[in-house]
């Protein structure tokens, strides 16, 4: 009997051919790895959180559907923008046929573009910055030191910005992985919005370097959880293509070569959303197959590429995972 919801009932029906295939079978080989007790890493590139993936994303993580994420520093940052700033955010349906000018305008009015929707300045990046500014001096004063998504935490924990909320709270995945604390990996937070500002900090000599962990020790972190929680097997769902996605497939041939820990399994399942194409030494548009020269997959690694935009594929995954 199915017990699948009206949308994943209409995808079962309809999806059966090309890429619409690829993200029917994708689902269901991620429903089949939880289901033998695996776990799932997911990885966030693009602008995932500006485009509200936490509309869905943040029941997935509720659920259980993902045990570990790693993201660029803007996804961190801006699902919280997002949640405080919403009603400030302007969407420019026509941004493909905007002059120059217009595109100065907009900078001007501090409103900074991602596709057709702007982030507001003013209401999100700085509303942030205040408050996780003094989250970073309080931990200095401490001698304490945290990873960057850890200091997210603290502040979405501490409450200090609910007066400021403009959505529903259960449709901010950062919210919901803060609440449970899930292990995050960021790496290359310090070109996000954030990590320029706290650069700005250490070099006004206002923050010390060393009081936001490193890079290094996100993959050192990364490698212990990796060990510790690989004895069933862990997938690795890619959303989009870049360093939230290459950082962590790399701990697997980090540990079987580098540390010589020739136990260690290869990821157990593989799935990219991916737009690039393939060509010219792209790490984002590298065919799955690619990665088992890297020692990341094996040769029987399930393995899945659906090339679409993931603003529509991955709801659609995650409301079949999620049954609706």
């Amino acid at each position: 009997m199915n017990t699948k919801g009206p949308i994943s009932q209409f995808i079962e029906k309809h999806y059966l051919h090309f890429n619409a295939a690829a993200l029917v079978d994708a689902a269901k080989g991620y429903e089949a790895q939880l289901d033998s007790g695996a776990k799932m890493l997911v990885s966030l590139a693009g602008a995932m959180s500006t485009a509200e993936l936490g509309k869905s994303f943040a029941e997935m993580i509720r659920q259980d559907k993902v045990q570990i994420i790693s993201c660029t520093g803007a996804n961190l940052e801006e699902d919280i923008m997002n949640l405080v700033a919403h009603s400030h955010y302007k969407r420019v349906p026509n941004y493909r046929d905007l002059t120059p000018q217009e595109e100065w305008d907009l900078l001007e009015k501090g409103l900074n573009r991602v596709t057709d929707t702007c982030i507001p300045e003013h209401e999100a990046f700085r509303r942030l910055q205040t408050h996780i500014h003094k989250i970073w001096k309080d931990a200095e004063a401490k001698g304490e030191r945290y990873l960057p998504h850890e200091y997210m935490y603290k502040m979405l924990l501490s409450g200090v910005l609910e007066e400021y909320y403009e959505i529903d709270l259960k449709d901010s995945w950062m919210y919901a992985a803060a609440e449970k604390n899930l292990p995050i990996v960021c790496p290359g937070w310090e070109d996000s919005t954030m990590g320029n500002i706290f650069a700005s900090y250490v070099l006004k000599g206002e923050l010390k370097a060393s009081t936001m962990k490193s890079g290094i020790e996100y993959m050192t972190f990364l490698a212990d959880w990796y060990t510790d929680n690989s004895k069933n097997g862990i997938g690795f769902f890619q959303i989009g293509g870049g360093i939230a996605g290459d950082f962590p497939i790399c701990v697997v041939p980090m540990l079987y070569q580098d540390m010589e820990r020739t136990d260690t399994p290869f990821w157990s399942y593989f799935c990219q959303i991916s737009d690039s194409t393939t060509s010219y030494g792209s790490y984002s548009g590298a065919v799955p197959n690619e990665k088992i020269t890297w020692g990341k997959l094996d040769i029987n690694t399930p393995k899945f590429i659906i090339e679409s935009d993931a603003t529509i594929v991955a709801p659609l995954i995650f409301a079949y995972l999620l049954g609706q």
